[in-house]
């Protein structure tokens, strides 16, 4: 297990607490922000900003498997995973896994092993990786082992989302991605269009399903929500089952719904940086300016998590302290994760060093260790053994 820093604090630095970036001190101790006063690593010239809290992202898949024809061991994907979020400021991540019909690492017996691995993984993790559940509309029989499974590993966040039509659409129109899909899956493709078919009947079951797994997750204390809600309809639906976090809207009337109805709304970070959706929908930074986007996620790029929110700063949206609580705090807020996303004191000593002229983000410390290092920040805290020797003289 890796051990938290021992208790110093961080001057020099401009740091971003209670909404606004000002020079000050920074103490850290046992993991988490504390008064602590010797020694010092200087970081003048330096921001220092609250670790990055990412709700939604499946770049992890690429971490597993790089090629969809060469998978590597889970345990592998998952340490890769870590110093990748680490090195781009993510201190807390949610590894979006599909629990779904499509089968291969994206149906339930991949889920299962993904969870057990993550398990094993925690005593030697650098961040803080999480695993959101993507639940598709059409698993009816899967009820009780979805359940099991949530309260066996303590998942804590599910989505609810329905590709079946997407999945039908493509296999009508695009017969060749249809069957690329059904190898990845590990199925023939006259296999994968019977299990197609085989969700598509379960249709009259899904709204009883849902509201069952809406029962349960109330008693186990599961947050949950909907994934690419297409309408305002769509999106009052999941609502009223209690699903009131809107992830990746594809429209703006449901965005505009979950706003009127006090529902968080997520969207992707590459979406921003990129200047647009990748899949057609909405582009996100017209939901930021009209303030009907509350949380922004890494998708399946965690550099878009930092670069969004400069990229937010850029086109004059909002301040840096503004954009920066996009991929912080509010996040934070929308999970109810109460020990971070702030710089306050006892919170979760998370938290990332960058150079605002390079915007590099130098240092990530996570629960007090430290994660990431590079740069001119790594040589200031190289320094620490030689100033605590003087200061213990």
């Amino acid at each position: 297990m890796h051990r938290p820093l021992p208790a110093l604090r961080l001057t020099g630095a401009q740091i971003l607490r209670d909404g606004a970036l000002r020079p000050g001190t920074i103490g850290l101790a046992d993991g988490v922000i504390s008064d602590a006063r010797l020694p010092e690593v200087d970081l003048s010239g330096y921001l220092v900003l609250p670790g990055i809290v990412d709700l939604h992202g499946d770049s992890f898949e690429r971490h597993i498997a790089p090629r969809p024809s060469a998978p590597f061991p889970i345990a592998t994907g998952l340490a890769s995973t870590d110093r990748d979020a680490a090195a781009n400021g993510i201190t807390t991540a949610y590894m979006a896994q599909s629990w779904s019909w499509e089968g291969g690492h994206r149906g339930p017996d991949f889920a299962r092993a993904l969870l057990a691995a993550v398990d094993d993984h925690r005593p030697r993790m650098l961040t803080d990786l999480r695993v959101q559940i993507r639940c598709e509309t059409h698993t009816t029989d899967t009820a009780e082992d979805l359940l099991d499974t949530i309260a066996a590993h303590g998942v804590g966040y599910v989505v609810f989302n329905n590709h079946l039509d997407e999945a039908l659409a493509i296999a009508s129109a695009r017969p060749a991605e249809f069957f690329e899909w059904a190898r990845r899956a590990g199925r023939s493709p006259d296999d994968h269009i019977a299990a197609v078919s085989a969700a598509k009947t379960q249709a009259r079951d899904v709204p009883r399903y849902l509201c069952k797994l809406a029962e349960r997750f109330d008693a186990l204390g599961v947050i949950y929500g909907s994934h690419d809600d297409t309408d305002g309809e769509t999106r009052e639906t999941f609502s009223m089952i209690g699903a009131k976090i809107c992830e990746f809207p594809t429209s703006r009337s449901a965005a505009a719904l979950a706003r009127a109805v006090g529902d968080p709304v997520l969207m992707g970070a590459p979406n921003i940086l990129r200047g647009g959706s990748q899949a057609g929908n909405i582009a996100a930074i017209d939901l930021v300016r009209d303030g009907l986007c509350d949380a922004l996620v890494s998708d399946y790029h965690y550099p878009a998590l930092a670069g969004a929110a400069w990229r937010l700063v850029d086109e004059d949206v909002m301040d840096l302290p503004e954009a920066w609580a996009m991929i912080s705090s509010r996040p934070a807020e929308i999970l109810r994760l109460a020990d971070r996303g702030t710089l306050d004191a006892g919170q979760r000593a998370d938290l990332v060093v960058v150079d605002p002229d390079t915007r590099a983000i130098e240092a990530t410390i996570s629960g007090g260790r430290i994660a990431h290092l590079s740069g001119e920040a790594a040589r200031r805290f190289c320094d620490l053994p030689e100033r605590q020797a003087i200061a213990a003289e």
